[in-house]
Parts: C-alpha cells; sequence; structure tokens
C-alpha cells in the first residue's frame, strides 16, 4: 500500500542524485538496471517519482530530462535510452514490481488538460474511468495513481510541456526517440496479433497487477462513449476474483489509451466538455435510442448550447503534437480491423463469449477517439495558421476518415492505380461519423478559399482532400448518411411501433434486433447530436450551399493556375535575360521593382508542380460535385476574362476614399491568390533611399552632399528656370524635376492625397553617378573614346554632348506625346 507520511531517508536515492550528474549515460543505465533487478520494492519506491522526472523532465517544463523529442537515431545515446524505456525493459519491469506492491504517487491536478482541470477543480468528476477513485474530495490537488499510471501520465505529459531546446538539435519528429517509443508501447499494449503479453510479476498470490479488473460478464455496451460510460462505470472498479487472465490484463491497454486520449486530445471550450458531461444531453440520448421523441419530452435548448463558438482553451498544438496524434489515429484503425470474423458479426450483448482485447477492438475507435479527435481537430482548423504546416493537421484528418487503409487489405487496388474503391462495409463508419467528413470538409473550404494556392504545398493540400473524396463509393456512402439523418422522427417512430418487438412477446427497448435501416437512423441522429447538440443547423454537404463555395473554390484555384503561369513566363524571360553582366545589375534599374529575378526564380520551382495538383483537384471536384465540362469551361473562361482585366489594370478591387484607396474582399483575395498587385514604390525621398546592392555607398553619400551644395545655392534660380514656359524652361524640368516622372506611375499605388498633392521643388540629383551601372558604362565609352585618340576633357565633353542631345530628343518626342 502507500508509503506512510514520514519515511525514512532513502540512502539509495541520495546516492542516485550524487553520481546523476557525473556519470555517462550509458553508466547510469546501466547501473541503474542492476538496482532494478537488486533492489526491493521498499527500496525502489521512493527513487521512482525522481527517475520519472529524470527521465521525462519536469512537467513546467523547466527540467528537459533525456529530451526524448529531440533523440535521434544518429546520436549514441539513442539505443541506449530506447532499450531502457522499452516495454519490456528495466524501466517498464520496474514498474511492474512497484504495481505488485500496490504503491500511489501524486500527479498534480494542474497539470493536466484545461477541461479536465476545470472540472475536478468545480468539484465535478470526469466522465472517464481513469479518473475514478483516484481523486479526494475535498479537492487536495492531486492524483492518486498507481506506478503504471504514473509513468504513463509523465510520459503523455512531456509531449505538451514546453520545452527548451539548444538551438539546431531539433530533427525529423518521426525519427525522434519519442516518436518511436509511442508507436513501440502503442504495438505492445494494443497488439494486432495475438494479446497482451501478461505482467511478469503476476504469482500465485493472485494477479495484483489490475487494480480494476472487469468481469468477463460485463462486456462493452454498443457504440459511443455515453451509455458506455453511464453502465462501466459502476462495474470498472469492482474487483472480480474469477476473472480470466486476459481480463487481468486488459487494463493496461486501457489505461494506456486513456492516458494518451485525455491529455494530447482534451484541449478544447470548456463550455462544450461541460456540455459533453451533461446529464440532460446523455439523457436525451438514452431516450432517442429507447425510441421517445426527445425534442419532445425535453424542454429546448439554449440557443447556442451545442455548437462550439464559446470561449476556447488559449492552447496551440504543435506540429510535433498533431503526428503523434495522427500515429495514435493510424494505429487504432489497425487494432480495430485486427478483430476476429466471429467477433464482428456476433452481436454485442452481455452474454458475448468474446474476449475483451476483442471487445475493445469493437469499440476503440468511437468509445475512446471519436468525440475528442473531432473537437480537437475543428479547434486546429479554426485556429491554425494558413502555411503549410497545416499538412499534418490534414493528415491526421484525412487518416481518421480512411479506416480501410489500415486494413492489410490489399486486393482493392485497381490495378490501373486508381484510387481504391471504398468497401461496402465501411458505410456504417461513415454513417456514425458523419461530421468528420462534412463538417470538417467545410472547414477545410473555409481555409482554402484563403489560402495562397499558387505555392505547390497548399495547391498539394487541395489535392489532397479532393483525391480522398473522389474515392468510388464515398460520395454516395456520404450522401446515404445524410439522409438518413434528416430523416423525420415521427416516422421513425411510427415504423418502429410496427416493427418492435414487445417486452412481453421476448422483445425490450436495449435489444439489438433492431431493424438495420432503423439502428442506422439513430446511430447517425446520435452521433449529431451528441457532438454538436439538439439544435445544430447541419449544412448538407452536397445541399446548395455548399455548392456555392465549392464553385468559389474552382474559380480561386482558376485564378491560382493563371497567376502560375504568369509567374512561370516571367521567370523565363528573366532567366533569358541574365548574363555575366548580372552583377553589375545591367538588366534593370528599376529601384522600385518588387520582383527580382532571383525571387521570381524560387516561386518558379513548384509551378509545374502547382499546375499539376491543381488541374487533378479540378477534375476531383468535378466528379465529387458532379460538375459537368460545360459549367467547369465557363469558370474557367469567366476567370481568363478577369485575369485579362486584371493584368492591363494592375490593381486589386479598390473602393476611392478621401484618405486613398481601400481593398475590398475581392481584392484581399486577389492579392492572396497573386493574381493582381499593387506597385509597391519608395513614396518618401528619392535621395534618402536606402543604398542599393549596385550602387557605390562612398559615391552615394558624396553624391548627396554635392547636390544638396548646389540645391542650397541655386536652388532659386533653378525654380525660375523651371517656372519658363519655352524651350529651356522644358529643359529644366527634364532635368531638376526627376520625381514628376513618377508622377503618373503614383496614380497605381495606394498612396494617400496628401502625398500626390505634395509639392515638387526644383533641384539636382547626382545619385545615378554612383551606379555601378553608370560607372561601367562610362568607362566602356572613355576606353572607346581613347581607342579613337580622344583626350579625357575632350571625351567628357563629348559624352556630356550626346547625353543632353538624347535627352533633348526624348523630351521633345515626349511633350510631343502629350500634346493632343
Amino acid at each position: 500500500m502507500a508509503a506512510p507520511a514520514l519515511q525514512q531517508p532513502s540512502y539509495l536515492l541520495a546516492n542516485l542524485k550524487a553520481d546523476w550528474t557525473i556519470k555517462p549515460f550509458h553508466q547510469k543505465c546501466h547501473e541503474l538496471s542492476k538496482i532494478i533487478d537488486e533492489y526491493p520494492a521498499k527500496e525502489l519506491h521512493a527513487m521512482f517519482p525522481w527517475l520519472v522526472e529524470s527521465v521525462f523532465g519536469s512537467l513546467d517544463g523547466i527540467l528537459g530530462g533525456w529530451n526524448l523529442r529531440y533523440l535521434q537515431a544518429r546520436m549514441a545515446e539513442y539505443n541506449i535510452a530506447m532499450d531502457f524505456l522499452d516495454p519490456s525493459g528495466p524501466m517498464m519491469k520496474l514498474v511492474y514490481k512497484l504495481q505488485a506492491e500496490e504503491y500511489k504517487y501524486e500527479f498534480p491536478v494542474s497539470y493536466l488538460p484545461g477541461p479536465i482541470k476545470s472540472s475536478i477543480q468545480a468539484g465535478v468528476l470526469p466522465d472517464c474511468p481513469l479518473f475514478h477513485n483516484k481523486i479526494q474530495f475535498p479537492m487536495s490537488g492531486l492524483l492518486l495513481l498507481n506506478p503504471f499510471e504514473y509513468y504513463m501520465f509523465n510520459f503523455a505529459s512531456s509531449l505538451i510541456a514546453p520545452k527548451n531546446y539548444p538551438p539546431g538539435q531539433h530533427g525529423s519528429c518521426s525519427d525522434s526517440a519519442y516518436f518511436v517509443l509511442v508507436n513501440t508501447y502503442l504495438k505492445y499494449f494494443l497488439p494486432t496479433e495475438g494479446n497482451v503479453p501478461p505482467s511478469p510479476f503476476s504469482d500465485t498470490r493472485g494477479t495484483v497487477a489490475s487494480p480494476a479488473p472487469r468481469s468477463p460478464s460485463v462486456p462493452y455496451v454498443g457504440y459511443g462513449g455515453h451509455s458506455t460510460s453511464l453502465l462501466k462505470r459502476h462495474i470498472t472498479h469492482q474487483p472480480s476474483v474469477n476473472a480470466d487472465p486476459a481480463a487481468q490484463e486488459i487494463w493496461r491497454s486501457e489505461t494506456l489509451l486513456q492516458v494518451f486520449v485525455e491529455m494530447w486530445l482534451h484541449h478544447y471550450s470548456l463550455e462544450m466538455y461541460q456540455k459533453l458531461q451533461s446529464p440532460q444531453v446523455k439523457l436525451a440520448l438514452l431516450q432517442y435510442r429507447l425510441s421517445m421523441s426527445s425534442m419532445l419530452c425535453q424542454p429546448p435548448a439554449p440557443p447556442g448550447s451545442g455548437t462550439l463558438h464559446t470561449y476556447q482553451e488559449p492552447f496551440m498544438p504543435s506540429e510535433e503534437h498533431v503526428l503523434v496524434v495522427r500515429l495514435l489515429v493510424k494505429h487504432l484503425h489497425a487494432f480495430s480491423s485486427s478483430q476476429k470474423q466471429e467477433a464482428i458479426f456476433s452481436s454485442p450483448s452481455p452474454h458475448s463469449h468474446s474476449s475483451p482485447l476483442e471487445e475493445l477492438k469493437r469499440v476503440v475507435v468511437q468509445r475512446f477517439v471519436q468525440q475528442k479527435l473531432y473537437v480537437f481537430l475543428q479547434h486546429c482548423f479554426g485556429h491554425w495558421p494558413l502555411d503549410a504546416s497545416f499538412r499534418a493537421v490534414l493528415e491526421t484528418w484525412l487518416s481518421y476518415i480512411q479506416p480501410w487503409r489500415y486494413t492489410g487489405e490489399k486486393n482493392n487496388t485497381q490495378a490501373d492505380g486508381q484510387n481504391r474503391t471504398v468497401p461496402d462495409k465501411w458505410a456504417s463508419f461513415v454513417q456514425e461519423n458523419l461530421l468528420m467528413y462534412t463538417k470538417l470538409f467545410q472547414g477545410f473550404l473555409n481555409r482554402a478559399m484563403r489560402t495562397d494556392l499558387v505555392n505547390a504545398k497548399n495547391a498539394l493540400m487541395v489535392f489532397r482532400v479532393a483525391k480522398v473524396f473522389v474515392q468510388p463509393n464515398l460520395s454516395e456512402m456520404i450522401q446515404k448518411a445524410e439522409q438518413l439523418f434528416l430523416e423525420p422522427e415521427h416516422a421513425i417512430l411510427q415504423r418502429q411501433n410496427r416493427v418492435f418487438l414487445t417486452p412481453s412477446h421476448g422483445g425490450s427497448f436495449l435489444s439489438s434486433r433492431q431493424p438495420i435501416g432503423t439502428d442506422s437512423v439513430f446511430k447517425v441522429k446520435s452521433h449529431v447530436y451528441s457532438l454538436e447538440g439538439q439544435d445544430c443547423q447541419y449544412n448538407l454537404m452536397f445541399g446548395p450551399d455548399l455548392r456555392k463555395n465549392v464553385l468559389k473554390l474552382i474559380q480561386i484555384i482558376g485564378q491560382a493556375r493563371q497567376t502560375a503561369k504568369r509567374i512561370s513566363d516571367h521567370s523565363t524571360e528573366m532567366a533569358a535575360n541574365n548574363s555575366f553582366l548580372s552583377w553589375f545589375s545591367i538588366g534593370s534599374s528599376d529601384q522600385n521593382n518588387t520582383f527580382n529575378g532571383g525571387e521570381m526564380d524560387d516561386m518558379g520551382e513548384g509551378v509545374k508542380k502547382t499546375h499539376e495538383f491543381l488541374d487533378k483537384a479540378l477534375d476531383y471536384l468535378c466528379q465529387i460535385f458532379r460538375l459537368n465540362a460545360g459549367q467547369l469551361s465557363q469558370l474557367i473562361v469567366n476567370v481568363a476574362a478577369v485575369d485579362d482585366e486584371g493584368a492591363s489594370k494592375q490593381l486589386p478591387d479598390c473602393i476611392p476614399s478621401e484618405n486613398g484607396l481601400l481593398l475590398t474582399d475581392l481584392g484581399r483575395l486577389q492579392i492572396i491568390n497573386g493574381l493582381r498587385r499593387f506597385e509597391i514604390e519608395y513614396q518618401g525621398d528619392p535621395e534618402l533611399q536606402p543604398i542599393r546592392s549596385y550602387e557605390s555607398a562612398f559615391l552615394v553619400r558624396l553624391m548627396f552632399q554635392i547636390s544638396s551644395f548646389i540645391n542650397a545655392r541655386f536652388g532659386d534660380h533653378m525654380e525660375t528656370l523651371c517656372a519658363r514656359q519655352d524651350l529651356l524652361g522644358s529643359i529644366g524640368r527634364h532635368y531638376l524635376r526627376s520625381s514628376s516622372k513618377v508622377a503618373e506611375h503614383r496614380r497605381k499605388s495606394p498612396v494617400t492625397r496628401q502625398m500626390r498633392e505634395r509639392p515638387q521643388r526644383a533641384r539636382l540629383s547626382l545619385r545615378v553617378l554612383a551606379s555601378y551601372r553608370t560607372l561601367l558604362i562610362l568607362l566602356l565609352l572613355y576606353m572607346l573614346l581613347a581607342l579613337l585618340s580622344f583626350g579625357v576633357l575632350s571625351s567628357t565633353g563629348l559624352i556630356l554632348l550626346v547625353s543632353f542631345l538624347y535627352e533633348l530628343l526624348l523630351n521633345f518626342v515626349h511633350e510631343k506625346l502629350k500634346t493632343p
């Protein structure tokens, strides 16, 4: 039992702490293994909490422990740590050794996920057997856990605890020791073949490894977590002397799964958590399954009680966190699909003789994962940044809604490599997870319409979703499930009254011998109401509202394709113009050009992939929502017409105001997808622009000082010259008011009225002489004139004369073109 409050000081623990920072890693693990083998549980009891913290780090993240989240296979400590923490290794041997003596350890409630912590602090017992008999009321702020639970709680918490790693030591998440260890534990305690290996410390004294053995006569009940939890709450912690060994060992599988789900997926709104725990909701669902009209028997729910538009816990999972959740989802699908055929077709009655492990396989996804994963993913869909890192969330969602990928069956792959046909047996899974398909698809549409689809990574995500939903049979299954949900309650009740057996004739309201169609309706409606509440407004996936959004997404995809093509053409043109003189920036002297050659090269790398992904996504969306070729062609033609107009205007959609141009929602969408853009220009003093890479910093500063001296000395004379209306005035304005050259261009930029009306004074600018391009041209001209026997002074005079005549001719032509 638990150790007394006053203990003798542990000399073993004191020696371990003294040597922990001195000895090398491999020696510490070797000595710990010997200590675990040789010392009795009474001595090991005191060192266990310290050892767990030393391995996984402190709960507050200050101590990093072994830093399993960045420990990679290439590191020397990797294999030693994996062997020590293996399910059959020394650490788990210590856990079993302490488990046999029924020691208890304290875990602070404050480090539980927000909804669970708030519920416990409010005096409400969470509806999860994991927390039963572990909380003392009045609240002490601590959970009393057995060694296995304490170990798994700390292991799971280390994923979400804040960590401060040294810079440059992050590697691939899938190669980290933590990720591999999660996979190892899942395969060991939730095996797809065989049973869970028995605990090595069960002996003739009795099976003490399980703190709460389940009676073999009471299996899991039905689908979903509600009825199961209500019935199981009263039996889970009742000891059973006659329980078979399999029932004794299954508690470790349940504990590991419950800890992972509660610690990793229980992060969402407190109101949502309270709704899921509400006895009224459970009673309404139970009455619905008892063929009662919950809409008539229950008072109307308050507005918004079944929605997620409430306070959200300030928690955003990391990409690593989501990838580990995906690993859990994939393994649970494989675990569930590995149940024996006789267990699949047997009725889930209390008299069923299937093993506890087979019962767990039958309900593991629906009972343990579905509810919390749905809200977890919905939180991520609404709060994750609009960038390519969303791929981790996306793949987790797609893994859950495709359980047929993890059955191990390879015979349903078509020879041509196209999408596999979804077997009809998965129709019940689609019905029981309808919101996972429809509601989250709508959430993805909203994200996709606000994402830059010119980026190949974002285009890939649209392609991936379209490819999943285009699988043969899947659309039909979703539509069938939606029809079941929309079936009126009174029609169901009339049908039930005709076909149900009465109790007097051997029937029961809880009988499993219900009509298949009626039972399917119950499953769909129970699923939707349990997750979204009875007042939810369900939006059909193939209804008119969502169809409009799909057509809008198709238009955005068409715009993204046009933009990608324009980028590709411009990138090709820039590459053709490059030469060995590009170091001197001879190709372009526009100081306000926002897209240089290097940027265009970077953006053009994934253009081909973008085109491929978007083209296939368009094809798949047309198949899913049954759009004909004429509708698609008309949408693309409209997009091309808008794109041509935008190419000529080059301005996003704006509305004029007294302070300049204001972007509309359409304009923002055009900018996000790269369809249109503003000509971004420097609006300050041209002489004070930052020094460019193609300019000499020394010459820029020198020319500025010379220009400033001349402008201060002869500014009034230059103003008088520019005010004249003859040829000299025109020449003066051409050379002394260079800022007027960009006046027309500034109309294409969203500058304010004050900046457009800023007066322009006449002044001389010599900054052009600081450009490497100008200096190179002058050097070449001097060399050419030297070959023609011109001296330095005569060469300078000739260059100035030719430049003057050239600029004069350009100015004359410009004035003629402006004259109507």
